[in-house]
């Protein structure tokens, strides 16, 4: 498989190794050419039958220039959340009101890639109206969509995949059982086991998924038995005519009889499991699936059975090792879960795990797990999604729903998820929960939504979710709920350039959190807010000395993603002292932490700030250039902080000082260098230190003079003027 990397930059999401690949060489041949030929290309076919293993083989031959991008869309169950999947899968972060189809129309534009929609069946309009717009406004780009059904768009080039042949089944029954180390019987009489491994393929139609869970059986039944034990309930549900059998009855026939072979505890465990949205872990499956019948400490030797019997696969992620089901079994195990009349218990036991999962993520954010944190509520983004839906739809289960919404808020707003968290948040707040249960949740959630609002650039909404959340905090009596009110209307105050304002709505907070004891990633960004007053005020030294102590409270509790913003307030601070070589290994480390948890406002900052001090080490033309990966972010941040005279100053300045050396067009050049790289590449390159050799366009002779080698020394104002209309907006 090619690797898409470029200067060790990875490009795409596909796994660069993909799982044993047999057959299919004719069927992989044809998906290629219609690749080559077709930029809208669907995989049809029944399920099992292997389209998403071929597919992904298929696009792990391409080679576009941005990479191959795949989209898993079996976990989504609404289709208004089919948009936020792709731009998920994209890697794509965006704190404006825009909608994430404008965010994908806008990323995609001119970008040559290959997008792998993978299970499209259930959501074929939504994909059909996602796909037309894309493919309509992005002519660089491709699409690869597998299903059961096609999308039924204009132009569309349909590959339908039919099951193996006998040889190419066979192939893969003895690969899938030699990979999980069984003895298939082979030896004390070939000719004859070869005979019935030939029938037993046969009779399973080909079809890939029934073969593997045939293949799961073989360590202790023969091919034989397995083939006349198969043989009996096809007899059975077709009054002895095999052929009165489809194939989508023989798939559903071979899970149906891998169920009945199932001891009574396993079937019980598939079919409990078919709550889980997405991959899961072992404690969740423990948690949600034990009792009546099933205890706690005997889940992973029941799970351990179901994988190897193929029913559920193992994967290794960032947040640890998950299983996970697919489609087709999870729906089996679904409706045995519906007909055990256990199904609205389940539900509730999986919505209380993730409500958990969530508390613990939240006050794990304050802590040196914070990296692990993100991680895993990357992970469980699905099933938190299915927890927040069964939250908002049940009638009693309002205030919930408000509470896990506000919960998350580490995860929309330090995690680059701006705009689904909004979604949440409103519905979550539209809702009337019990007042004495829900009134707690239902203000956090409105200070929150406020949070959100404010970094999106929609004062607003923003506004109204604080006054709301202020006049019930007060009536309630509610101190936190004042103090996070009080905080966040102080930061609507700060980033509209507000500052005698904001530094006193910011101490007032900062007083309140002292007296309720309230000590968190929010409290210290409150202090780091109150700095940032300090600092565009004109009084450096005690923005420093606030920001040292938010760092120190921070390296105390292994606290990075606040750190980074005190990083920040601390190198505006030492470029202002004519500090450059300081400045630059604080933005550096600020702007590492702040990519790692896709938090594009703490690196647009970083890269504006890194962007100044590097003009001032005497390269113009890559300080256009890193104004240019900041022009290209700033779109998905938000028009009150770029439109703010004090967080812009950076921008002013360095733009100023660049054109004044390299003149107009060879400044505009390298400003439109730096939008063209790509995130990972624009970080990476952001970090490179003063002196390593970088690709730039060549110098041209300009009307406003030639590129010079010193730099001139500037000090950020208070509040610069800025030009309309220059690139970086």
């Amino acid at each position: 498989m090619r690797d898409h990397r470029r200067d060790g930059i990875p490009h795409g999401n596909l796994p660069l190794e993909l799982d044993t690949f047999v057959g299919r060489g004719a069927q992989l041949a044809e998906l290629a050419g219609a690749l080559d030929s077709a930029r809208l290309v669907t995989v049809t076919g029944a399920g099992g039958v292997g389209k998403s293993r071929l597919a992904a083989r298929a696009a792990a031959r391409r080679s576009p220039r941005d990479g191959v991008w795949r989209v898993q869309l079996a976990p989504v169950r609404d289709e208004e959340f089919v948009d936020y999947a792709v731009v998920e899968a994209l890697g794509l972060t965006d704190h404006t009101t825009r909608l994430p189809r404008e965010t994908l129309l806008a990323h995609l534009a001119e970008r040559e890639l290959l997008l792998l929609l993978d299970g499209v069946e259930h959501l074929v309009d939504a994909c059909a109206a996602l796909v037309t717009d894309l493919l309509g406004r992005a002519p660089g780009l491709r699409v690869l969509a597998v299903g059961r059904r096609p999308l039924g768009v204009a132009g569309e080039r349909l590959v339908p995949l039919a099951p193996l042949g006998t040889e190419e089944a066979m192939e893969l029954l003895t690969v899938r059982a030699g990979q999980r180390s069984v003895t298939c019987g082979y030896a004390a009489d070939p000719d004859a086991d070869q005979r019935e491994v030939r029938e037993l393929c046969r009779r399973l139609d080909g079809i890939p998924l029934a073969i593997e869970l045939a293949a799961g059986r073989l360590g202790a039944l023969s091919p034989g038995q397995v083939l006349r034990r198969l043989d009996d309930r096809f007899r059975l549900l077709t009054g002895g005519d095999r052929t009165a059998l489809p194939r989508h009855r023989t798939l559903r026939t071979a899970i149906g009889w891998s169920h009945e072979l199932c001891t009574p505890p396993e079937r019980l465990l598939w079919a409990r499991l078919s709550v889980f949205a997405g991959p899961f872990d072992l404690e969740a499956a423990e948690y949600v699936c034990s009792g009546d019948g099933l205890p706690a400490d005997d889940v992973l030797d029941v799970l351990s059975a179901l994988l190897a019997q193929s029913v559920l696969t193992r994967e290794e992620t960032p947040a640890g090792v998950r299983y996970r089901m697919l489609d087709t079994v999870r729906a089996y195990g679904a409706d045995w879960l519906e007909a055990t009349g256990d199904a609205d218990r389940l539900r509730r036991r999986h919505r209380d795990w993730y409500v958990g999962l969530a508390t613990w993520c939240e006050l794990e954010w304050f802590s040196p797990r914070q990296g692990e944190v993100a991680a895993r509520v990357d992970a469980e983004l699905p099933n938190l999604r299915s927890a927040l839906e069964h939250c908002l739809d049940e009638p009693d289960g309002a205030h919930l729903g408000q509470y896990l919404a506000g919960a998350l808020w580490f995860h929309w707003v330090g995690c680059g998820r701006l705009s689904e968290g909004r979604h949440w948040l409103e519905q979550a707040v539209r809702l009337d929960a019990e007042p004495t249960a829900g009134e707690q949740s239902r203000l956090k959630a409105l200070w929150v939504l406020a949070y959100v609002a404010i970094l999106q650039g929609d004062t607003g909404p923003a506004l109204a979710a604080l006054q709301e959340c202020r006049e019930e905090a007060e009536r309630s009596a509610n101190p936190t709920a004042v103090a996070y009110a009080e905080h966040r209307t102080g930061c609507l105050a700060l980033v509209t350039d507000d500052m005698p304002r904001a530094e006193s709505l910011l101490r007032s907070a900062l007083h309140r959190y002292r007296e309720i004891g309230e000590l968190n990633s929010n409290v210290l960004m409150s202090q780091v807010e109150l700095a940032m007053t300090r600092a565009f005020q004109g009084d450096l030294p005690d923005a420093v000395r606030l920001c040292e102590d938010v760092r120190q409270v921070c390296e105390d509790h292994g606290e990075r993603w606040a750190r980074g913003y005190a990083l920040y307030v601390l190198a505006y601070a030492a470029w202002s002292d004519g500090e450059p070589v300081r400045a630059r290994e604080l933005l550096a480390d600020c702007l590492g932490s702040a990519h790692r948890f896709r938090d594009q406002l703490g690196s647009v900052l970083a890269v504006e700030l890194l962007a100044l001090v590097t003009v001032a080490e005497g390269n113009p033309a890559e300080a256009a250039v890193l104004q240019g990966v900041a022009a290209r972010m700033w779109p998905s941040v938000g028009l009150p902080l770029f439109g703010s005279a004090h967080y812009n100053a950076p921008h002013e300045l360095c733009e100023t000082a660049s054109r004044d050396q390299l003149g107009d067009e060879r400044y505009e050049e390298c400003v439109r260098h730096g939008t063209r790289l790509g995130r990972r590449e624009a970080v990476a390159r952001a970090l490179r230190r003063p002196g390593v050799p970088v690709s730039l366009p060549g110098p041209r002779p300009t009307a406003g003079g030639r590129a010079a080698t010193g730099a001139r020394t500037a000090k950020p104002a208070a509040s610069p003027t800025r030009k309309g209309g220059e690139t970086a907006g």
